[in-house]
């Protein structure tokens, strides 16, 4: 009679202490050179900063222009989502779009708006190397067309349902996510090829 062998057990997932998160970031922040930075414009939902400034922190916004009549971090509803976070983002109040901007390429970075317009190009294909400063506008009317005019490019989110926007929020988590993903993913070289080329 043969001996049964046990299926072989995967050792069990179990989530990371506090102290090996900090480790795996610190590792994820040594691969990072790529500055990047965040426009805001007229975005007044104290929920949605809030929930900005928390992806903010998360992926290593360096810097929040607000423009419009943004909420500010310091609104009394903004930490209900922020969790704390508005105390890790340095931010200031910019004026207008077209100053926000201006700010922005002062200190040496290339805006990239989200926003549906004719000439907006595919997230996962927008120029997004470099320093970039992604700039999000208002909950109803998206980026105004100052912010747009003022910016150097223009990118979406493809969808495939049947819903024609994301919540400012969510989008901006998935642009920053986008960018950072597109900085640590391996650069093809100049030998790699196609294998159907």
């Amino acid at each position: 009679m043969t001996a049964r062998h046990a299926p072989h057990q995967p050792e069990r997932r179990r989530q990371m202490r506090p102290t090996d998160v900090k480790r795996l970031n610190r590792d994820w922040r040594r691969r990072t050179e790529g500055r990047l930075a965040l426009l805001v414009e007229s975005v007044t939902q104290p929920f949605n900063t809030g929930s900005i400034l928390r992806s903010a922190a998360a992926f290593g916004v360096e810097h929040l222009w607000l423009a419009g009549n943004a909420t500010l971090p310091t609104h009394r509803n903004v930490g209900k989502t922020a969790l704390g976070t508005e105390r890790l983002v340095p931010w200031s109040q910019a004026g207008t779009p077209a100053d926000a901007v201006a700010a922005a390429h002062a200190e040496g970075f290339r805006v990239v708006a989200l926003e549906l317009t004719h000439d907006a190009a595919p997230l996962h294909q927008a120029p997004l190397d470099g320093d970039i400063c992604l700039a999000v506008g208002g909950e109803d009317h998206g980026c105004s067309p100052a912010l747009l005019a003022a910016a150097d490019a223009v990118a979406y989110i493809p969808q495939i349902g049947r819903v024609g926007s994301l919540n400012v929020a969510v989008a901006t988590a998935i642009a920053l996510a986008e960018i950072r993903r597109r900085e640590w993913a391996p650069q093809p070289g100049p030998h790699d090829h196609h294998p159907n080329n």
